[in-house]
Parts: structure tokens; sequence; C-alpha cells
């Protein structure tokens, strides 16, 4: 199918690791498609060599913002008299009322959350979005593109922004066939889904039941699973360096083996340092019984914070920090954007380290690729810095009922047996390894290195239909 024009819609940086560091567009350029990456992020993608177009000067209609928020509201709403499971509440954000313009359109949002929440009033609040977002100029420059440069699909690469909306009406109003990816493992229990497209492009099986549970207005036959780019970087023996050169870029010693501590950013997890803390004196304790053995810290990509100065500082004899490249082009956590270079550098760090700690992300997944077992921290501080948190909170959320297993994981429950499970963690990895690639290969379609291009052979698959 020569020369069909693909448009990838990138209305945030969230999608470049997945769409533009990956090999997703020269899979695409194999398969003799036309691409032109329709970019509304600061990341200049001609630098790749990529053709772009840059949407400039996006905005809103002023009162999408408030529709939005109320949206999700009820959704959560919704889910939980269906569900009757409180957990959904979890996914709230609390409204703020500090300033003026944040605190009226929160007002206003509460207002419609109170008349609106139901299957009816969830519809209402839909259809005004896109009547909100197709009456504005910025719709009329996405119009205005898409009769100039004649693409043949739109596909965009995150479900949850706002400003994908206009582009995707625009495309509609045209009859060009649109698509979203589903970004990640955790956001359909959510409702962070804003787009609404043709075709729904998901990670797996699971992802697919979600989206149908949820999304009642999507048909079986608008999903397409096709798993995530994400872990495909892990496959390609290219991006690899040696141990050598890796421990040399880094000021790691080569008589020592690597643990990797994953931070999350501070609303995840506020109680980070502590933790990083916890894991230091039990290192330190195992290498008292002769193992030699450090830590590479790698913070959470968009957390600039100083939290771990003075943790850092303590236990520079055990832990090394190795800062993820991301850039950061804006004050906003959503103007820091990952690099391709960062994309080298977590494959090595897996690649490097024996294992990760972390407060359940999906880096047991990246782990579970190089079959190295993952640790989950599964206990609370006495002096806590949010008393309202808890890990108990955090393995409530839905995604993690996805677990076929307990063993998928190590869970560290406790400060003083850190030591003993990271010790037994180290002298038998593969224990949990053979249930985390059970659960890797249920969030995820297998194998994972095909996911681009299973993404390129729906698209084609649908414009042949077409």
């Amino acid at each position: 199918m020569p020369d069909k024009k693909i448009f990838i819609l990138l209305p945030d940086g969230i999608g470049l690791r997945n769409f533009a560091f990956s090999d997703f567009y020269k899979i695409g350029l194999e398969k003799n498609f036309d691409i032109q990456y329709w970019n509304n992020t600061p990341f200049d993608l001609t630098t790749l060599g990529f053709d772009e177009i840059k949407i400039k000067k996006a905005k809103l209609n002023p009162l999408t913002d408030s529709y939005k928020n109320a949206r999700k509201h009820i959704e959560l709403n919704l889910s939980i008299k269906a569900e009757k499971d409180l957990v959904y509440d979890t996914y709230r954000f609390p409204f703020t009322y500090k300033k003026l313009k944040p605190a009226l359109k929160n007002i206003y949002s509460k207002f419609l959350i109170s008349t609106h929440s139901s299957l009816k009033g969830l519809e209402k609040v839909r259809e005004k979005i896109k009547s909100f977002e197709s009456n504005t100029s910025y719709f009329n420059e996405c119009l205005e593109t898409l009769q100039n440069e004649k693409p043949d699909f739109v596909f965009c690469t995150n479900q949850r922004p706002v400003l994908a909306i206009a582009p995707i009406l625009a495309a509609k109003k045209l009859n060009i066939p649109t698509a979203t990816f589903i970004f990640s493992w955790d956001n359909l229990p959510k409702a962070t889904m804003v787009t609404e497209t043709d075709f729904y492009f998901v990670w797996s099986e699971h992802m697919k039941k979600e989206l149908l549970h949820y999304y009642p207005y999507v048909k079986e036959n608008q999903v397409f699973i096709t798993g995530t780019p994400q872990f495909e970087n892990h496959f390609d023996s290219n991006l690899r360096v040696s141990k050598e050169q890796f421990y040399k870029d880094h000021q790691l010693d080569l008589n020592k083996k690597y643990i990797c501590y994953s931070g999350d950013d501070i609303t995840t997890c506020p109680d980070d340092p502590q933790y990083l803390s916890d894991v230091a004196e039990a290192v330190r304790k195992l290498n008292g019984k002769g193992y030699s053995l450090g830590i590479l810290l790698r913070r959470c990509p968009v957390d600039f914070s100083a939290r771990y100065d003075e943790v850092l500082k303590k236990n520079r004899d055990i832990i090394t920090p190795v800062a993820p490249a991301w850039k950061k082009v804006g004050e906003g956590w959503n103007t820091i954007l990952p690099t391709k270079a960062d994309m080298v550098l977590q494959t090595n760090t897996i690649q490097h380290t024996e294992m990760v700690i972390n407060l359940g992300s999906s880096m047991v997944f990246d782990y579970a690729a190089y079959k190295k077992p993952c640790a989950f921290i599964n206990y609370d501080l006495n002096a806590k810095i949010d008393k309202s948190w808890s890990v108990s909170k955090i393995y409530k959320y839905i995604h993690f009922r996805s677990m076929p297993n307990k063993n998928a994981v190590i869970w560290l429950d406790s400060a003083n047996t850190i030591a003993d499970k990271i010790e037994f963690g180290l002298q038998h990895p593969k224990h949990s390894i053979e249930d985390a690639q059970l659960w890797f290969e249920k969030i995820n379609r297998h194998p994972p290195q095909d996911s681009s291009k299973r993404i390129w052979d729906r698209i084609m698959s649908i414009l042949s239909e077409k």
C-alpha cells in the first residue's frame, strides 16, 4: 500500500518515546507509508529526520476544561455505582480554589458533576465537549491543515490530552479515519480517556476488555490488540553497551553488583527517600556478610526535587544516582520530555543491574523482559510525610488486580526484612520471574518487540477495508 499518508498526532510529549524514539517510524517507512508528525510538542522532530507539521497556538474553548474534569468524575461515580467499589474515589484529584480562574472552573465542574452523574448526563457532557471544541479557531486551523495535507489516516499517540480533541474532530468532519493509542496499563479504570476515535489500539486482551467495559459506546470491532512500543527497546541489541562502558560512564564500581532503586513522583510516593534509605541500610548489612553491592538510583523523570539529597550524602558509598535523560523545556511536569538517549540509558540500566526495587511501577515488566526480578515496597513508615498516604492505597488500584500470582514480585513487607528479601532475590532470581512473565504476557501482547509492526499492520488493514 504505497504512499498512504499517515498523520501521527502528538498532542503532548508523552507519545515521543513510543512513536518517535522507537523503530515505529522506520517500520512505517519500510511498509511504504508517507509519515508526517502532527506535532504539538516543543521537540523538533526534524532533528531526527522526520517530516513534521507544528501545531501552533492550540487553544481550548474556555469551558472545555470544566467539562473534561466533570466527565472524569462522572465516569468514576458511575464506576462506583456499577462496581460497588470505592477504589475509584482514589483516582480523583482534589479541586483547588487558591486562584480565581481555576476556582471558577472547578466550581462549574462540581455543578456539572452534581447534575449530570448518570449515563444520560455523561452523554450530554461528552457531546458538549465536542460542540465546544468544534467551534474554536484551533479546530478551524486543524481543518485547514487536513484539507491542505489530505492524510489518509490520523493516529493519536495518547488518549488523555484535551488538545487532541479538536484535531480528531476535524479529521472526522472530513471523513478521515482516526485512531488513538491507550498510553498506559493503568489508564482505563482511571477515567482518563477524552478522545473519541474510529479505532482504538490497546496493549492486550485484558486492556480490550477494560476498554469495552468502561466505555460501552466503543464496539468490539473498533478495538485492535497490538501491544505497546514501550518495551521494544529491551529487545534491540544495538542499544546495549558493555558493562565496562556503562560502569565507566556512570562512575560505578566494577567490583560491585548493583540493584536499581526506581523512584516514583512525589505524589505517588512521598516517602521514597526514606524507603531508599532503608534499602541502603539493607545493602550495608549484606555487604557486611561478604556481598559487594551498590544501589543505582533512577529517580522519576519528572522529579527534579532535592528530596534525595540527604540520603545520597549519607550513603555516597552505597548509592549512585543515574538521572534519567529527560529534557526540561518548561515549568510544568508536562513540559519535561523524554529523549532517545534515555531509552538507551534505561535499557542499559536494566541490563547491568541485578534487580529493581520500587513502589508498584510498570518497571516490573521492563525487568521481566530481561528475566530479572522486581521487589515491591509494601509497608508504611511510622513517620510518614503525608499522614493520609499509604502503600495499601497504591496496591488497591484496579491495575494491580491483573497480577495472576502474588509471586510475580518479591514483597518488601518491612524495613528489617529487606536484606533477606534482596539476598533471596539474588540467590533465587528465577523464583518470581516465571510469574512476572505471565503477568507481562497478560498486560502486553507478545512478542513485545513486534508491537510497532502490529500497529502498522492494523493501520494497513483499516485502509485496505476503507
